[in-house]
C-alpha cells in the first residue's frame, strides 16, 4: 500500500519554514487506517506488550487503536496541565519550540512492558521526553513505533543513540 499518497503536506505549518506531514488523511482513509493497525499489531503481537502508550494527540488514535487490536491497555502523554491526577512531567526540545509532557504516576507500573507511538518522529523531542516519563515509572519500551519519520532531522539517531529501538513505516526525505 502506498501510504505515502495518502498523507498531506501543508506547507508553512505551524510556522514558516515547516513542511507539515498531516495523517489525517491517511487516518480517513479506511483501507491505510486498517493496513497501519494490522502492520503494527502483526510486529507486536508476540512480543509481551503490557501496554500501549500514545503521545498527544494523533498517538492517542494509533495507540488506542493498536492497544485494542492487542488486547491491553492505553496510557495517554499529554500536554502540561491536560491530566487531572497526579502526574509526573518532562520538558523537551520541538523542531519549533519548546514543550512539556505529563504522564500519571500510577498509569504504568515498574517492570511493565510498553510501546511508545506517535504519528511522526522528527527531531525525537516529543518522543525523547515520552521515554523519560515511562522510564522514569520504571517501566520498559520494547520499541517506539511511528507512522512517519523525517530523517534529514535526526530524531530516529538522538533516540537510537539513547538505546531505543525504532519502527517506522514511511519517510519523507528533505524535511
Amino acid at each position: 500500500m502506498d501510504l505515502k499518497a495518502l498523507v498531506r503536506t501543508i506547507p508553512n505549518y505551524p510556522k514558516e519554514g515547516i513542511m507539515f506531514r498531516d495523517i489525517t488523511t491517511l487516518l480517513a482513509d479506511a483501507e491505510g487506517f486498517k493496513y497501519i493497525i494490522q502492520t503494527l499489531a502483526k510486529r507486536y503481537r508476540e512480543q509481551g506488550v503490557d501496554h500501549i502508550v500514545g503521545i498527544e494527540a494523533r498517538g492517542f488514535i494509533l495507540g488506542a487503536a493498536l492497544a485494542y487490536e492487542l488486547g491491553v491497555g492505553f496510557v495517554p502523554i499529554r500536554k502540561q496541565g491536560k491530566l487531572p491526577g497526579e502526574v509526573i512531567g518532562e520538558n523537551y526540545q520541538l523542531e519549533y519550540g519548546t514543550d512539556r509532557v505529563e504522564i500519571h504516576k500510577d498509569a504504568l507500573s515498574p517492570n511493565q512492558q510498553v510501546i511508545l507511538i506517535d504519528d511522526l518522529l522528527a527531531t525525537g523531542g516529543t518522543a525523547l521526553g515520552g521515554l523519560k516519563l515511562v522510564e522514569a515509572i520504571g517501566a520498559r519500551v520494547l520499541e517506539c513505533a511511528f507512522v512517519i519519520d523525517l530523517p534529514d532531522l535526526k530524531g530516529r539517531e538522538k533516540l537510537e543513540s539513547a538505546g531505543h529501538k525504532i519502527f517506522t513505516m514511511i519517510e519523507f526525505d528533505g524535511d
